[in-house]
Formats: structure tokens, sequence, C-alpha cells
């Protein structure tokens, strides 16, 4: 299920937003930036519909700051606003955000623009299987091929793998790779993920073809 925030301070807003998105979506709320946060520290958010007019900490403010952390960076955004200058909208998206939804919307622009960015973020949730040179993955049967041949992956490399083709060339910190394959709640080491993407290479990388995960020192790994 994907788990939706709405940072909204108008009521009546939220529980428009609630009503048109929860047949669909596993919909949490919060009427300020600040409790905003708090949630995406103890939950698991996959998209944010946020009110660029917030009490205390404004929307931009928010973005900004969830855009510089390891676990919330790659959370996609989307700007409700009745803000329609074009400086306004340029300083939401150079911070980081992936849509905008002007007041008042419909409920059929609403859920047009959440599924588009879902689609563009998650396309594993929309497709049978993951592409990328000679790897593909079979999101159904959990099979993995490099050109023919078939290799056997543990759950959490095919868990690393798959994480990485949705995102090619994408660099994620350890941190992110842990959050997203093991949980905010994992207690293990940082360590755990270079063990695996150690046994990950050892699997994918068949004689006779190229390596495909890159070390970046004093960063993390990227599919490159």
């Amino acid at each position: 299920m994907i788990n939706i925030l709405v940072i909204e301070d108008d009521i009546s807003i939220r529980e428009i937003i609630n009503y048109n998105l929860s047949s669909k979506f596993s919909v949490l709320i919060a009427d300020n930036a600040e409790e905003g946060l708090e949630i995406c520290q103890e939950k698991k958010i996959d998209l944010i519909l946020l009110d660029w007019m917030l009490p205390g900490m404004s929307g931009l403010s928010f973005l900004r700051t969830i855009k510089k952390r390891d676990l919330t960076s790659s959370i996609p955004v989307i700007f409700i606003t009745a803000k329609h200058e074009e400086e306004d909208k340029l300083a939401g998206f150079t911070s980081g955000a992936d849509d905008y939804l002007s007041k008042p919307f419909s409920h059929k622009e609403l859920m047009a623009r959440v599924e588009a960015v879902i689609r563009r973020t998650y396309p594993e949730k929309f497709s049978k299987t993951l592409n990328y040179k000679d790897i593909s993955v079979d999101l159904q049967s959990h099979k993995v091929f490099r050109s023919k041949a078939e290799i056997k992956l543990s759950p959490k490399e095919f868990d690393l793998l798959k994480h990485f083709l949705i995102s090619p060339k994408q660099v994620f910190s350890r941190e992110q790779l842990l959050d997203k394959i093991w949980g905010l709640d994992s207690d293990l080491e940082i360590r755990t993920v270079d063990v695996h993407i150690r046994r990950l290479r050892k699997a994918i990388n068949l004689e006779g073809f190229s390596e495909l995960i890159r070390t970046v020192r004093s960063t993390g790994y990227s599919l490159d």
C-alpha cells in the first residue's frame, strides 16, 4: 500500500483530500510542518502532498529540510498552493518539488497528479519487469537474468538489485539502503549493507560480463 502524507492546515481541504485518496492509498494527516517531520521519521512515506502556506515552518522550508536528510530526500513532493506566480513555482522546483496542485482543484486533477508522480517514482508497482542493460528482473516470479543466464539471489539481494534498477545511475548512501531494504526500525549495523552488496556483486558478475554496481567513495553505491 502506498503511504501518502498530507500536510495541510485547512481542515476542509484535508478532509477532501483524505476522502478522495483513501479508497486507493493509505493517507496520513499533519496540520503543520513540524508534525509532518515527525511522521516522516516514524513512518515509511511514499508521497507528500504539501501546503505552501503553513503556520510556523513554511512548506518551502519543510521541503528544503527533508531534501537534506538521507532518510527523506527521495520522497516525492506535490505542492498544494494558491500561489501561481512563476517565481514561486521555480523556487519550489529548484528545492525539489515534483509537481504543483493549484487551489481550487478537482478530484480528477488530484488523482491524476498523484498517480502520475507515483508511476514515475515507483515504476515497479505498475510494471511486471525491470530492465537495465543486460539485467532483467521479473517482479512476479522474482527471477533474475543476466542476458539469458538465470541468477539466484537471496531475498535481500533481490530487494537491493530491484532498488538499484528503479533508479539506475542514482547514488544511494549506505544509510538510505539500510532504511529502504531493512526498514527504519532496523538495529543492524551499517556494514550489513556492504556485506550484501559484495554478495550481490558476486552473484551478478558472471564471467565475461561487465561490473554494474559502482562504489562511490565516501558516499555509497550506484548501478552504473
